[in-house]
């Protein structure tokens, strides 16, 4: 299959978006189809051999549904572009209340009916044009729609003589769309800013030392660009020259700036502080930071959740028969002599007003896109709102230990020696000296407590999986784990439990603690978890029993399992998901992948390995497990939101159809229902965009 990405300018409708949407999904050779009103994204799946005449059976569609729409390919799309001919519709809507003011005096001024009936007429059409319109074309190709609805609606209204309520209700509706086409567009925008973090060019090095701007899609891995002050990292880089503060928010939402020197990671989107940066790109254009989070963010439309999934369905069905309760409300009753077919067909039209569904069809999707937006601005992004529910819902969570509960980086905890010849400086040293040429992280984390060692070690040879040796000063160096002893038959009884031991000439003079350093934020975001009724907590390691034991008390976790190859993880994995239900897994590295993939959720530490960026449903960009426990939170409200928008719409409608069945629902109370319900919708779900983690 191949994935097409469009976007579609001018489309005023959600109601027209899903229908569209589901059009598309019809064609032959469509695998799947996914519009979203808010974004206006248009992503579809296609056989390779329909992939060719898709884009024009789309355009198609679009053309017989709503007419002022725009199919547009990416490539030719212009960002952020104002609504054309905004002023004049301001213009004519301002025309037409004065119309219509004009026709409310003279009905009561006593002029002719002919008269004020033109003026409201006039107001009508200057107000209502492009619902009319729409309206019509809607009705030629026997399309139900809220266009068409209100057109019947007000055209009826004028047979029937009821001029000023015709065109009030046409301008209500005006006056409606166009505050919800505003809030839309605002979400939009906030929406559109967060893809705004990369830069398109790049200041690349020249063999002659100078810079020149080239396209940042042009620079290879392993090219050197230039950040100059204040300038946005255009690609992902190590800095090989300067020294400056570097902004993260963008990626992070952590306001702390990075401090930049020689060595430091930098990804593309960060902002350079005040000092010029020589930066050796290690990312691709496509393959950076930016990108990545980018494409996340835009992508997230595709995959819907139940709730999305839902609104889309019902809205398919309950318009089909809300038209037809309304068709026998007109006519049934005044068959049974219950009263005027005029009556009865007013009620109708303010049944047919009311029961419009743009509400649930635009607010549901915008809850959930700024539920992500605003978390993709703190560093979580997530592929979609079934991810947004999934999450919300998690019973259990399961984290991997190396890198997401502690940092990955071994560090000497403690130097104990057994041998006052011996203090635990010169231990380390020994040891060092010795660890020396071995690329194992013990061996590092040990150099790296000895720091600037002067001894030298000789005759070094590695003996896997037991230890070290080297001559130091002399001396017969041996560093190693306790199983090292009793293969070379070193002297050491009654020794404490410890990393490795170091051994002098053939005895044992010391032991030295080498840990994994827990991350500074796990015991909050274990309570935090808590607190938020995820009730299981479970720790995977493929440590020993004692380490892991440690760990999880540092961490409080009660829950662990050690000793765990790959497989055993999925398997470990697979048994908490059945006995506990919706489960998040939190791992960072290419082992954890097939993990990933087996939770209802699965969460990726870092940018740091694409396979577990691909597996995984969630990433928290920064190497923060506080961030799970945020966007817990966050989503948490964000279904509480959606939830409170579909039971308030459904509610107002159902009471207005009721009343209006009863003939005490006037028609601007019909486009209160349908525009005010469905702007204040709009405006809950578009807070969120603004909600801090």
């Amino acid at each position: 299959m191949v994935r097409k990405k469009y976007e579609v300018h001018n489309l005023d409708c959600a109601h027209c978006a899903a229908k569209i949407e589901h059009a598309v999904a019809q064609l032959q050779g469509v695998g799947s189809s996914n519009l979203d009103f808010v974004t206006r994204s248009f992503v579809v799946t296609v056989d390779e051999e329909h992939a060719p005449s898709l884009q024009q059976n789309i355009e198609k569609i679009i053309a017989k549904m709503e007419p002022d729409a725009k199919l547009v390919v990416p490539q030719e799309q212009e960002k952020g572009q104002p609504r054309e001919g905004g002023w004049v519709k301001y213009l004519l809507l301002g025309l037409a209340a004065a119309f219509f003011a004009a026709g409310l005096i003279c009905s009561y001024a006593g002029v002719p009916t002919l008269v004020y009936a033109l003026l409201f007429a006039a107001a009508t059409l200057l107000g209502g044009y492009e619902t009319l319109l729409k309206g019509l074309n809607s009705l030629v190709h026997l399309q139900v729609d809220e266009n068409l609805l209100m057109t019947i609606a007000v055209v009826a209204a004028f047979a029937l003589g009821d001029y000023p309520e015709a065109a009030g209700v046409a301008l209500l509706f005006c006056v409606g769309e166009m505050f919800e086409d505003r809030a839309v567009d605002r979400s939009r925008k906030d929406i559109e800013a967060l893809a705004q973090i990369q830069p398109t060019e790049a200041a690349r090095y020249l063999p002659d030392g100078s810079t020149k701007v080239v396209p940042a899609e042009a620079v290879q891995v392993d090219e050197v660009i230039a950040v100059r002050p204040f300038e946005r990292v255009p690609l992902d880089g190590v800095v090989l020259e300067g020294h400056s503060n570097v902004n993260t928010a963008a990626l992070t939402g952590e306001s702390v700036p990075l401090e930049a020197m020689k060595g430091t990671q930098l990804l593309s989107g960060m902002v350079n502080g005040e000092a010029l940066l020589k930066v050796k790109v290690t990312n691709r254009f496509e393959d950076s930071a930016a990108s990545r989070i980018i494409a996340m963010v835009q992508d997230a439309a595709s995959r819907k959740g139940k709730s999305e999934r839902f609104i889309t369905r019902f809205a398919r069905v309950y318009t089909p028969v809300v038209v037809a309760a309304a068709v026998l409300l007109a006519v049934l009753p005044p068959l049974f002599g219950m009263g005027e077919f005029t009556e009865w067909l007013q009620r109708a039209l303010v049944f047919l007003v009311a029961s419009c569904p743009c509400a649930l069809v635009i607010s549901v999707p915008l809850g959930f896109f700024s539920g992500i937006g605003a978390a993709s601005k703190k560093g979580v992004l997530v592929k979609g709102g079934k991810y947004v529910e999934l999450l919300s819902k998690a019973d259990a969570a399961v984290f991997d230990k190396t890198g997401t509960i502690t940092t990955g980086q071994l560090q000497v905890t403690e130097a104990v020696s057994f041998d006052s010849t011996y203090d635990k400086e010169e231990l380390l040293r020994l040891a060092a000296a010795a660890e020396r040429y071995s690329s194992h992280p013990i061996a590092q984390a040990i150099c790296r407590a000895a720091g600037e060692n002067s001894l030298k070690g000789e005759a070094y040879e590695e003996h896997p999986g037991y230890g070290v040796e080297a001559n130091v000063d002399g001396k017969r160096i041996m560093v190693g784990a306790q199983r090292m002893l009793a293969k070379f038959a070193i002297k050491g009884e009654g020794l404490p439990q410890a990393s490795v031991y170091v051994a002098v000439d053939g005895e044992v003079k010391g032991a030295i603690q080498v840990r994994d350093t827990l991350r500074t934020d796990v015991t909050g975001m274990i309570k935090a978890l808590e607190e938020e009724g995820i009730g299981r907590l479970v720790m995977l390691t493929g440590d020993g029993e004692q380490v892991a034991k440690e760990i999880a008390a540092q961490a409080g976790i009660r829950e662990f399992h050690a000793g765990l190859l790959p497989q055993d993880k999925v398997r470990l994995m697979e048994e908490i998901r059945s006995q506990s239900g919706k489960t998040v897994f939190v791992g960072d590295g290419i082992n954890d992948a097939p993990v990933l993939a087996a939770a209802d959720v699965g969460v990726a530490m870092g940018l740091g390995s694409d396979a577990a960026i691909e597996a995984a449903d969630v990433v928290l960009v920064e190497n923060k497990p506080s961030r799970l426990a945020d966007a817990v939170r966050l989503f948490r409200k964000v279904m509480r939101v959606v939830r409170f928008n579909i039971v308030f719409a459904l509610a107002v409608k159902a009471a207005v159809l009721v009343l209006a069945a009863f003939g005490l629902a006037p028609m601007w109370l019909a486009v209160l229902a349908d525009t005010g319900v469905a702007l204040l919708a709009v405006l809950n779900s578009a807070r969120l965009l603004k909600s801090r983690m």
